[in-house]
């Protein structure tokens, strides 16, 4: 839609908006209710904690890299911990493996529950809402009855892990599992059955196949489009390889198979933790590793409850690495909301970011400056360092 003096109508949202609950800007042009252009601003809640890695021991690194984001914290520990030991030419013990991987389950299952009551209030459906977070503190009690913490449980260490499990923690899991797993039945149910709901999400922001593949996706976000793309299965790491997972799909593509696929992963879990639970290996906890770790550079790639996440870590040789960065799973799946809003309705514009399953904190640090009279973004290296800025690609 445009004014008489031929200018478009632009609907900005954020960075501070009520609907949004971390700070981002989305700028919606529409032609009614209907959107012909989206763009996404990011770079409100940049932490530098990237740099800061540079300045601290691989051991305190391990405790700040979980600080990237609270709901997936064990995940990115895992990651940078997987990365340093491939450096420092060690692997964990078998049973650490494990408890690893049980630690990430757990966490996944407490991921989906959370992204499935925030979906179910932008969706309008308060009472799923509390439903999904009444239920989601089973497996915190859980988290926290193994690590003393609910957020950071710190369960890793560089050469392992710091916790063990034991016979009475492997009953109370189970007895959780059991719960959730009967709950979680009951939210399937509603997400593929109630007509308020299913009006929001069937057949809206579909994304073919091609299209996932095209725009980068990962997570559950690609795998509702058919993309095989899982990291424990396609690259299995840590005990994977030893309890191998089924990878849940869809063809579908549409935000309502974004929604079965995350619940169906929840099934998963609850089976792949009774399994590690029966066969735990039984070894030592941690392996020493020395404070140095010799000069090189990895990549160390897991799957994040929202998709690939992949770390690089570069060591000089001493007790602190000379870069760390990670690359996170929205960051990747950004581009599909700015790509599949086209077409859609305004109102369609918060269940579509909340399909993706952001998170604005653990993908924060892109800057863009633009000089007077340069109206596109082809600088030079030169011209990135002159004015201070690292453009991460």
């Amino acid at each position: 839609m445009t004014n008489s003096s031929g200018e478009k109508f632009v609907v900005p949202i954020g960075p501070q908006h009520p609907a949004l609950k971390e700070p981002g800007q989305f700028q919606f042009t529409v032609d009614g209710e209907i959107v012909t252009g989206a763009s996404i601003r990011l770079g409100f809640v940049h932490r530098g904690i990237e740099k800061a890695c540079e300045s601290r021991n691989y051991t305190q690194d391990l405790y700040l890299l979980e600080r990237v984001c609270g709901i997936c914290s064990h995940v990115h520990a895992t990651a940078f911990a997987l990365g340093v030991e491939k450096l420092a030419g060690v692997e964990a013990p078998p049973r650490a493996e494990a408890i690893r991987v049980l630690g990430g389950e757990l966490e996944r299952i407490h991921s989906h529950l959370l992204w499935l009551g925030v979906a179910a209030h932008e969706g309008g459906f308060d009472t799923l809402f509390m439903y999904t977070w009444r239920d989601r503190e089973v497996v915190m009690d859980l988290l926290e009855s193994i690590s003393g913490s609910r957020v950071h449980y710190s369960l890793n260490v560089i050469g392992g892990v710091k916790y063990d499990i034991t016979d009475k923690m492997a009953d109370e899991i189970r007895r959780g599992m059991d719960f959730l797993e009967e709950r979680t039945h009951y939210y399937m149910k509603v997400v593929t059955t109630d007509d308020t709901f299913v009006g929001r999400t069937r057949g809206v922001g579909i994304m073919t196949k091609e299209h996932a593949e095209r725009l980068g996706a990962v997570g559950p976000t690609a795998r509702a489009s058919g993309v095989e793309r899982d990291i424990r299965f396609n690259a299995p790491y840590s005990a994977y390889k030893e309890f191998p997972i089924n990878m849940i799909m869809d063809t579908t593509g549409d935000l309502e198979a974004r929604f079965i696929v995350r619940i169906k992963e929840l099934f998963e879990c609850y089976r792949l933790i009774r399994e590690i639970l029966d066969n735990l290996p039984e070894s030592d906890l941690t392996v020493k590793v020395k404070r140095r770790i010799p000069a090189g550079e990895v990549i160390s790639r897991v799957e994040a409850p929202r998709g690939e996440l992949l770390y690089y870590i570069q060591s000089d040789g001493s007790d602190m690495p000379a870069r760390v960065k990670a690359r996170t799973p929205s960051l990747c799946n950004w581009a599909t909301i700015s790509d599949v809003a086209i077409g859609h309705k305004l109102a369609d514009m918060p269940m579509l970011l909340v399909g993706i399953d952001p998170c604005f904190s653990c993908n924060d640090r892109l800057v863009q400056v633009n000089r007077p009279n340069q109206t596109d973004l082809n600088w030079s290296w030169d011209d990135l360092r002159r004015y201070g800025i690292e453009y991460y690609r």
